[in-house]
């Protein structure tokens, strides 16, 4: 079982920058493919982001797509999403995941096996 954490969610003005962290525990990410979800206030939780094991594939949301970067590093297990010129609609508490499968990157919650407790992302106008 992996243990996961989010970190590096805050407040910030429509055109700026954050750096999520995902930092996991329990066992090494190697073993699992990774992704990002996000959930605004009375919507779903919607796929963000995701990487591969080895961290050379990716897949993005259409949403997020060329501002938006998924990364990994494996040796300090640790995931990471960087998200540029951020927008009011990006507003909402990120999640990071795990998924055990092989194969392509999958863009379901239901495909997903472990979950943090997310951290909260704020776009001011």
């Amino acid at each position: 079982q992996v243990q996961l954490v989010e970190s590096g969610g805050g407040l910030v003005q429509a055109g700026g920058s954050l750096r999520l962290s995902c930092a996991a525990s329990g066992r090494t990410i190697s073993r699992y493919a990774m992704g990002w979800f996000r959930q605004a206030p009375g919507k779903e939780r919607l796929f963000v982001a995701a990487i591969n094991r080895s961290g050379t594939s990716t897949r993005y949301a259409d949403s997020v797509k060329g501002r938006f970067t998924i990364s990994r590093d494996n040796a300090k297990n640790m995931v990471y999403l960087q998200m540029n010129s951020l927008k009011p609609e990006d507003t909402a508490v990120y999640y990071c995941a795990a998924d055990l499968g092989l194969g392509a990157l999958r863009v379901g919650m239901e495909d997903y096996d472990y979950w943090g407790q997310g951290t909260q992302v704020t776009v001011s106008s």
